[in-house]
């Protein structure tokens, strides 16, 4: 029988039991080291991981040549398409919860460090003449920040060594690609806002030409939109269907570019191939995290801080039933 193992991560929990390959994996990825407390099954005390002849090679294959991560995948491997999954809504907010209760200053802060970077950048995106700036910089930003966030979920649920900052692990594993699969995304799906946004152009420049060159009176645009509602809102309405569509089909993008080290694009048409094969269960999941946000949002916003970890672990576990599940039943 092979022989099992125990550590002490960098957040001070025990991992395990964890079997001698996966070890070897984790110090070729620089996430274990000659200081990390470890013990075999069976032993009574931690000790440091430098003390076991079985990995004393591997140790100083990482030591020797820096850990760097595998080079993007440009297919999805054929079994992550194949098999089907069973997706549980209910219990995959349940598994969230629990995620949070058992790791609550992991996921809390690696989220409140999310907030805080994008409130910053809001905020100075608000300034005069350099606001845009910031606004363009975001950009670069918000996809591997995302990535990172997803990480620490994912390595949570499996049980794996994580620290707070893993939440930056999007900017050193696949910057470029978390950057073009958060851009060409949001572009795709920004395309289908076009003809509610010619509507809306076409309106505001007739208020434009009724004012005769003067500020238009508020109440003259009102009084206009007011009668054009009819033909804006169900445009705008037509327009969200695709959106929605899009936005569930590439759910799962940014999780797979950061854990399985994918290109954007493999990553895109993975998620929409797994996500169509369920995509009323993918839909009603998202609309249920959804709807815990929003009660966050309405406990003075601050919910948000507890009730988006609970989303997220929520959509982590989905990702991990439809993905992982499909490597595990072909693997």
């Amino acid at each position: 029988m092979a022989m099992m193992y125990k550590i002490i991560g960098g957040d001070q929990k025990e991992y395990g039991l964890v079997s001698a390959e996966d070890m070897r994996k984790w110090i070729a990825e620089g996430r274990l080291n000659t200081q990390t407390l470890a013990k075999a099954e069976g032993d009574e005390e931690f000790r440091p991981l430098g003390g076991f002849p079985e990995f004393v090679a591997a140790l100083a294959a990482a030591a020797a040549e820096p850990p760097a991560s595998p080079p993007p995948a440009s297919v999805a491997p054929p079994n992550l398409l194949e098999s089907d999954y069973d997706l549980d809504m209910g219990g995959c907010i349940s598994r969230g919860w629990t995620l949070l209760k058992n790791n609550f200053g992991l996921l809390f802060v690696g989220v409140l460090i999310y907030f805080l970077i994008e409130g910053a950048v809001a905020g100075l995106g608000s300034i005069p003449i350099i606001g845009p700036l910031f606004s363009i910089a975001n950009l670069f930003i918000v996809g591997p920040l995302m990535g990172g966030v997803f990480y620490i979920f994912i390595l949570a649920i499996r049980n794996q060594p994580v620290e707070i900052s893993d939440v930056f692990a999007g900017f050193r594993r696949a910057f470029l690609q978390l950057f073009l699969g958060y851009l060409v995304p949001a572009l795709l799906i920004g395309l289908c806002m076009i003809p509610f946004i010619i509507v809306l152009v076409i309106d505001i420049v007739r208020v434009a030409a009724t004012a005769h060159g003067a500020s238009p009176d508020p109440r003259m645009i009102i009084q206009v939109f007011e009668t054009q509602l009819p033909i804006i809102l169900p445009v705008f309405l037509i327009c969200l269907i695709p959106v929605i569509y899009l936005q569930i089909n590439w759910s799962f993008t940014l999780p797979l570019i950061i854990d399985k080290q994918m290109d954007f694009w493999p990553a895109m048409t993975t998620s929409w191939k797994r996500v169509n094969k369920h995509w009323w269960l993918v839909f009603g999941l998202v609309v249920l995290v959804g709807l815990l946000n929003v009660v966050g949002v309405l406990l003075c916003c601050i919910g948000m801080l507890f009730t988006m970890p609970i989303g997220l672990g929520a959509l982590m576990y989905a990702y991990e039933t439809i993905f992982s599940s499909a490597e595990a039943q072909t693997g």
